[in-house]
């Protein structure tokens, strides 16, 4: 879809210029006209102009018509060869907002296009940034061709699309009379002249001041801060009847032109099935669709904390500064089959105190004896807590909310604020405040006040309730539990050895925790070479300076390399700590201090950071050699949008030039088929990455194949690091969809593709190549083979054998097969006879290691076999043989016996056989009398055996013009069926020797030969299913099919040949 987006946006921008050339040319003729007409005192606009004129002018402004109908008509047809780009979708009316579809995709649904930034290729772009066009080889970049990602508005939705222009009738006019075109440049320019007029300027780098003074934001999300969804224009697109007076309140971080967005809602409604962010307007400038399940979300942190956390990245440049001037909008939908229709909206806005927030609060209208009082609908409120818990400990509140004043009451009204502990009725804090200008939208009151140690810690564990009231009307009031703060983030760091002991120890590790609504702090810990015999100790340390102090002991969780569990009392020092990035996990042993270290670094949750867990990259190791140095800790997820994204953070790597690489396979055995996919190349320690529509293939891979991750350097290409990544969760939508008419199937057509014939095969726990042959490792008596990916196995034929004189029968142990061995009494004898050539015992016989070796198989010696030529499996036409004394392999083929009939009755009782046979009745002394004599009809090719009076030996035959093919020796004249050792003979090619030369000619069928063979065929089906059967003289024909074969090809052909033809003339 990208490239054919490209397309059409280079052949509208090159239509757009030639319009315009032409509109050029169409103007000039018509000011020549004019200036030809007032040369000849003529009026151009005069009616009364020459006729000749008029002819000229009507002249070029029909050329101009006609070509612009050919151009429009050519940009057309691109556009509808385009179907994905220019379909027009029918709309159906919705009561509430649609989520944005705009792709007609059956194979995988988008949840989000490209709306707050263009892709144009696999290359995003951000609004208002401008480039050439880059149409890749052989093309390259189309200097004349400017793109532009511009904002449009689309049914209250602004859309960034792709704009590309012709330039080059906008270049200014040149002040030398030669000017020159300059590579990489498409106005022509004079030389010397260094001013650049057609340059293309991406948006700008925003500075680091900028950045620091826009990142922290909050919102507030009642009934009441919703009120301009409540609009003429915008009441048709929302939902916002809220009977259940449901409240929400987001926190905002924007980093690196990323706003990360977390969200706390009353546990009365489910998750929202979208977010939107809406400027003053109304105008919907962005919009993301949660991701959820019948259990809720996929993500682990967000089911354990019950927040919603998610990102808009590439945030563009006009968009920050309608967020830096408060004048941007957050608004959550619900609405399901399951869930009633609600839309929520709140004005994101800065506040001091997020900075240092460590605690938050969700107010939400309390009930007073069961029933809410019908003025507090639409209130709600947050809280932001800041603390301190130093010598004197004191608590900042923030508190920002609404619809808690009476009707009268605009000016100075009382507000009475109260923390206490609901399980004893203990009163923490009890503050009176006084509002001057009281707004029904956003109110903001700041209280600070000590409060001691303990009850911080009982704020720490979500014991606290927070209570907000109006003093005139008390049963106007909100309330909710002090819990930690509502922003999604969890605290990550690699275990790596301490200075200096980096080359003493191949132990490493990583940790990730994150606190819970109830202050719980959730640990995971990996660890790696770490030997339990030395009794290790991991404990979480407070790190300050040079002062390391132990807070709380991990090992009792620690199990098979791995601590899982959670601290359920923490104190508000902890927090404090954790926050300020002083808190670090150690491992230590008995002969350690501290083996393996790292401290707890906060990082917000989003696309890859919001999987199950991350996995450890390990230094490779080969032949007992570390490949590499250092270790890793990667992220990778799957967004709602069927995106990759990743994210990589490393440990002792040398500064170096980095390639990260996805390996995938599809189980771990011998033989797999690998496959690597190039991510990102990369310098530093952190890097984060994502992969735009993956197909749906290689999505699955994630979830259902062996992954690994690979570090690579690239300038000295090797392995550095190295690790298996777990199952990664797939969302359904980004399933390809089968259906039952669409199933591959093995042989068949995939995707417009053959199935590889290289692909492999897996059995008995290993893979084989196409074409490879081995016995079944669950049954050794059977033989295998690999053909189109599919594993054929087929029961060992033994041959009948017919032992000599001194000679039985013995199965070898391990053999599937019998053998002919001497016997155990005429031994002695049979080494006297052979007493000039070396002895050979009977235990020399049974030995397996004696044997010979065909292909990639082992005979032992003395045994007999028929060869195995997939796919028409064993040749039992043939018998090979390991001679016990030379160890010699000798695969002669079967003769057959003279017919004692006529060639042309003889047939072969079944498609196998190996001999002709003569029809019962049919016998006659022609045959036995001719067999001394050589085939009258050199034509035809005679498989049986033929007595002949005079043996030839190979030189006298290759003196008389006969020829050599594989070590075999032909007569001059003699035709033949070749032999191919993976196939078998082939009936339908004959070859013939000719004067030394071998000719081979596959068999041609006539016309009426084929008409003949149709006939023939369905006559035997009619004749099968009536019981019927057709005979000629008595005897059933067999069919030939060589020309059955060839007839086929043939029809086939001729059906597809006027398709083609069609295809041709149109």
């Amino acid at each position: 879809m990208n490239n054919n987006q490209t397309n059409i946006a280079t052949a509208l921008a090159t239509a757009t210029g030639t319009v315009q050339t032409l509109e050029r040319h169409a103007n000039i003729s018509c000011s020549n006209c004019c200036n030809t007409s007032s040369n000849s005192n003529s009026n151009c606009n005069n009616s009364s102009s020459s006729s000749s004129n008029n002819s000229n002018t009507n002249n070029a402004t029909y050329y101009y018509q006609r070509r612009l109908q050919h151009l429009l008509l050519l940009a057309l047809l691109v556009c509808v060869a385009s179907l994905n780009s220019c379909w027009l979708q029918p709309v159906q009316a919705r009561r509430h907002a649609p989520l944005m579809f705009e792709e007609a995709d059956t194979a995988r649904r988008s949840n989000r296009p490209a709306v707050t930034e263009c892709q144009f290729g696999k290359v995003l772009r951000e609004l208002g940034s401008t480039w050439y066009a880059d149409l890749g080889p052989p093309f390259g970049v189309m200097y004349c061709i400017k793109c532009e990602c511009v904002s449009i508005p689309k049914k209250r939705r602004i859309v960034a699309r792709v704009q590309c222009r012709n330039i080059k009738n906008e270049c200014p006019p040149a002040k030398c009379d030669d000017p020159i075109s300059l590579p990489g440049k498409c106005c022509k320019t004079c030389p010397g002249d260094r001013n650049d007029t057609d340059a293309a300027s991406d948006v700008p780098v925003p500075s680091e001041e900028e950045e620091r003074n826009m990142k922290h934001y909050a919102a507030l999300l009642t009934g009441r801060t919703s009120y301009f969804l409540k609009g003429e224009e915008m009441k048709s697109m929302y939902t916002t009847y809220n009977p259940q007076n449901i409240v929400a309140t987001a926190r905002f971080l924007f980093h690196k032109k990323n706003l990360y967005y977390s969200f706390y809602t009353s546990t009365k409604i489910g998750r929202p099935r979208a977010i939107q962010f809406v400027d003053d307007r109304g105008d919907i400038l962005e919009e993301h669709q949660l991701e959820t399940t019948l259990s809720g979300t996929l993500s682990v942190y967000q089911n354990a904390t019950g927040k919603i956390c998610g990102v808009w990245r590439r945030v563009p440049r006009d968009y920050k500064r309608i967020l830096r001037d408060d004048r941007l909008h957050v608004v959550l939908l619900w609405g399901n089959k399951h869930q009633a229709e609600l839309a929520l909206a709140g004005k994101i806005a800065k506040y001091t105190a997020l900075q240092t927030e460590l605690f938050s609060s969700l107010l939400e209208p309390a009930a007073t004896n069961g029933k809410t009082d019908p003025q507090l609908a639409g209130a709600g409120g947050t809280a932001i807590v800041s603390t301190s818990s130093g010598a004197a400990s004191s608590m900042h509140l923030t508190l920002v909310y609404n619809g808690i004043f009476g009707v009268e009451e605009y000016a100075d009204a009382g507000l009475s604020v109260r923390i206490e502990l609901p399980e004893r009725k203990e009163l923490i804090l009890d503050e009176v405040s006084r509002v001057r200008k009281p707004s029904a939208e956003i109110n903001v009151l700041e209280l600070s006040s000590p409060i001691s140690i303990q009850n911080l810690r009982l704020m720490s564990r979500g014991k606290l309730l927070l209570t907000v009231e109006s003093k005139k009307y008390p049963q106007l009031r909100i309330q909710g539990h002090i819990v930690t703060r509502a922003s999604c983030e969890i605290f990550q760091t690699l275990l790596a050895p301490s200075h200096g002991n980096e080359l003493s120890t191949r132990s490493s590790g990583l940790a990730w925790v994150y606190l819970n609504t109830d202050g719980s702090l959730a640990y995971n810990i990996e660890t790696d070479h770490v030997n339990t015999r030395d009794r290790p100790n991991i404990s979480l340390i407070e790190e300050q300076g040079n002062r390391k102090a132990k807070l709380e002991d991990l090992t009792p969780s620690f199990n098979f390399n791995q601590a899982i569990g959670s601290v359920e009392k923490l104190g508000p020092k902890v927090l404090e700590s954790l926050y300020a990035g002083e808190l670090g996990v150690n491992v230590a042993t008995d002969h350690e201090a501290s083996l393996i270290r790292g401290r707890l670094v906060p990082r917000p949750v989003a696309d890859a950071r919001d999987s199950a867990e991350p996995i450890l990259l390990k230094a490779h190791v080969e032949h007992g050699q570390n490949q590499g140095q250092g270790m890793g800790m990667a992220w990778m997820a799957i967004d709602n949008e069927c995106n990759l994204h990743y994210e990589l953070t490393l440990s002792g790597v040398p500064n170096q030039e980095l390639q990260l690489y996805l390996e995938e396979k599809p189980i771990e055995a011998i033989g797999a088929p690998v496959t690597r996919k190039l991510l990102k190349e990369f310098t530093g320690n952190y890097m984060e990455g994502f992969q735009l529509s993956m197909p749906s293939a290689e999505l699955i891979k994630l979830e259902t194949s062996v992954c690994y991750l690979e570090l690579h350097s690239k300038v000295n290409p090797r392995l550095l690091l190295r690790g298996k990544l777990k199952s990664t969760k797939v969302p359904a939508h980004c399933f390809p969809i089968y259906t039952d008419n669409n199933v591959p199937v093995p042989g068949d057509q995939n995707g417009n593709q053959m199935l590889s014939t290289e692909s492999n095969c897996y059995h008995s726990g290993r893979f084989y190549n196409e074409s490879e042959q081995w016995r079944s490792a669950q049954d050794t008596c059977h033989m295998c083979a690999c053909q189109r990916g599919q594993a054929n196995c087929e029961l060992i034929k033994c041959p009948a054998l017919k032992c000599k004189a001194g000679e039985q029968l013995l199965q070898r142990e391990g053999e599937c097969c019998p053998s002919c061995v001497a016997k155990p009494a005429d031994w002695a004898q049979a080494q006297g006879q052979l007493s000039s050539s070396p002895a050979i015992n009977a235990s020399d016989l049974l030995q397996q290691r004696r044997g010979c070796r065909l292909g990639e198989q082992f005979h032992a010696a003395g045994a007999s076999w028929h060869p195995f030529l997939p796919p028409n499996g064993f040749d039992t036409c043939t018998t090979c043989s390991c001679d016990a004394q030379t160890l010699e392999v000798r695969c002669p083929r079967m003769v057959c016996p003279p017919l004692q009939c006529s060639e042309k009755l003889a047939y072969r009782p079944d498609k196998k056989a190996c001999c002709k046979v003569c029809p019962e009745g049919k016998q006659s002394n022609h045959g036995a009398s001719s067999k001394h004599q050589a085939p009258a009809n050199h034509n035809e090719l005679h498989d049986q055996a033929v007595q002949r009076t005079a043996a030839h030996n190979a030189e006298e035959v290759l003196a008389a013009g006969g020829c050599k093919v594989v070590n075999k020796v032909y007569e001059n004249g003699q035709e033949w069926h070749p032999i191919l050792m993976s196939h078998g003979e082939q009936k339908c090619i004959k070859c013939r020797c000719k004067d030394s030369k071998v000719n081979c000619d596959r068999k041609r069928c006539s016309r009426s030969t084929c008409q003949q063979t149709r006939v023939s065929s369905k006559r035997r089906l009619f004749d099968k299913q009536t019981g019927v059967a057709e005979l000629v003289g008595g005897v059933a024909q067999p069919i030939d099919e060589c020309c059955s074969t060839q007839c086929r090809r043939s029809r086939r052909h001729h059906k597809r040949q006027p398709h083609h033809q069609q295809r041709a003339t149109s």
